[in-house]
């Protein structure tokens, strides 16, 4: 079939027009092709994203930081006038990390590239204007000096504080006709780094639009080797929780956990995948106020994207609930109450905000009405105005603890719960129990964001990491310790009989579990106060 005379002979223009094109896409295909025989298919879509932030989360052996490598070297060669910044915290650790990935990317993949390496200084050159350059940021000074970057490559950089990343990325302004990116790879670390707030829990529309993450594992990487992935398969035996963090790349703790870190990391991955945060009803109660006194009949739950109590579960007729609520202080501003079903431990609802002391009062007290008039304890460490409020809005049913008048050593009656160095090690203690045994009760993800960072500091006290809050913790701890001074079946105040103890059952029901004593309740009835 002889077209090529005729087409020559009519339009050679046309032709030669034609034949780029066919040979360009040929080109492109072969190239995709190649790109896809000698990359991982997770991160395929990536070499075309346009992101300005492209934030590479991984564990070990993940290949991320062969991607990004590969990426910068592709860039480079195509995209003429790129000047690539690729920087660590520590200078002298690029030379044997980006610096060799980089070289063995060309060596390997772009051989005709034309690059000269200057292994000295630690620069890349191109024959189209594109360079690559590494630095490290232990010298904040010499950065000032980097003008016209257009891309920038972070490796580790949970390394970096937020100043160092922010100074890089107002480094990220030559002048292109190409697009610019920032990629960043790293292992995560503390659930509190910075990294994490900033980019993957982010959730401004406008600040969202120029970010994209990514998270990846040994088991993306199909070229790593076989003896390798044996390595690291190992560590799910031998250490758990670092296979959890650098083989999988979940976010971990710097700290030694108070709680069980695996099981929390179980529970948080499923939870996730489940989307029970986004199933969750959120809202607030339009309180009714009738002179001083709150009229609960006309106060209703009003469900809104910016309410503040997340509910997992509505009350049910006839379930008993109890709700422990820590208020703000010492170094806190959250106001934080627990609703758990007493007969499962479940947590069922959840209020967290930073709000005015009678604000929280109010909504706690119609939370506490809506869930079946709950046996309510709040802390009184440092204010009693929650409990004299209540007990001013008559809510029904409030936790009653003993406690010794020091001048009488007399013991009195007291309402609401006091954290003290006799009492928390033990509300503590109970908790650690239940998420040991029954981590299907949580459903809560801000609560076991911060049981992984509640940590032993050097003198082994447990308390939240430097930068956490533990309001979440403690009110669930205090809403457990409630469960064997509820009963389970529910009564209302006026047909709640108590029956006299003896001396010998307060000795058994003092030496019992939390779970013993609930047995103990149910078996005798519930106990009149000591004598």
């Amino acid at each position: 079939m002889n077209t090529g005379g005729s087409r020559r002979g009519g339009s050679g223009s046309r032709w030669r027009r034609d034949d780029r094109k066919i040979d360009a896409a040929y080109a492109a295909a072969l190239w995709y092709r190649s790109l896809q025989e000698t990359s991982n298919d997770t991160f395929m879509p990536l070499f075309f994203d346009q992101h300005r932030f492209l934030v590479l989360k991984g564990g070990g052996g993940s290949g991320k930081s062969v991607f990004a490598a590969r990426k910068v070297v592709e860039r480079a060669v195509s995209e003429p006038g790129h000047r690539f910044l690729v920087a660590r915290k520590v200078g002298n650790t690029l030379r044997h990390s980006c610096f060799e990935d980089i070289c063995a990317t060309i060596s390997r993949f772009y051989p005709d590239s034309g690059a000269t390496i200057y292994t000295g200084e630690m620069r890349i050159i191109f024959p189209n204007g594109s360079d690559i350059i590494f630095k490290g940021l232990d010298n904040a000074e010499k950065l000032k000096s980097i003008h016209e970057v257009t891309d920038v490559w972070i490796e580790e950089a949970t390394e970096l504080t937020e100043s160092d990343f922010n100074q890089l990325d107002i480094r990220m302004r030559g002048a292109t006709r190409w697009y610019q990116q920032m990629i960043i790879t790293f292992n995560p670390i503390s659930i509190l780094h910075w990294i994490k707030k900033r980019f993957f829990d982010c959730d401004e529309p406008e600040l969202r639009a120029d970010i994209r993450t990514h998270e990846s594992t040994y088991l993306d990487n199909r070229f790593l080797p076989e003896r390798n992935k044996k390595v690291l398969e190992k560590f799910r035996f031998t250490d758990p929780y670092f296979y959890q963090v650098y083989c999988l790349g979940e976010w971990g703790v710097t700290g030694k956990t108070v709680f069980p870190a695996m099981i929390l990391a179980e529970r948080l991955r499923y939870l996730q995948s489940t989307g029970i945060r986004e199933r969750a009803l959120l809202g607030a109660f339009d309180v009714a106020e009738s002179g001083e006194r709150i009229d609960y009949t006309a106060s209703k739950f009003t469900a809104s994207d910016a309410g503040f109590i997340r509910v997992y579960r509505k009350p049910e007729k006839g379930v008993p609930y109890v709700i422990g609520a820590d208020t703000a202080g010492e170094g806190s501003d959250w106001f934080v109450a627990q609703v758990l079903d007493n007969r499962t431990g479940e947590q069922v609802a959840v209020l967290r905000k930073q709000m005015d002391e009678d604000m929280f009062v109010k909504q706690v007290y119609c939370l506490g009405r809506w869930y079946n008039d709950a046996l309510i304890a709040p802390e009184t460490n440092f204010s009693t105005f929650p409990v004299r409020e209540l007990q001013r809005l008559r809510y029904p049913r409030m936790f009653v603890r003993d406690s010794i008048d020091d001048y009488g050593k007399r013991t009195t009656r007291t309402f609401g719960f006091r954290t003290d160095t006799k009492s928390r090690p033990v509300i503590i203690a109970e908790l650690v129990r239940v998420v040991r045994e029954h981590p299907e009760v949580l459903n809560d993800i801000d609560t076991i964001g911060e049981m992984l960072t509640f940590v032993r500091d050097e003198n082994f006290k447990p308390c939240a990491e430097e930068g956490a809050h533990d309001d979440c913790v403690m009110s669930l701890a205090i809403a457990h310790y409630l469960r064997p001074y509820q009963d389970c079946i529910a009564k209302s105040p006026e047909t709640d009989e108590r029956v006299e103890w003896h001396p010998s059952q307060w000795e058994d029901y003092d030496n019992a579990t939390a779970e013993e004593k609930r047995q103990l309740i149910k078996l005798w009835g519930r106990p009149k106060p000591r004598r």
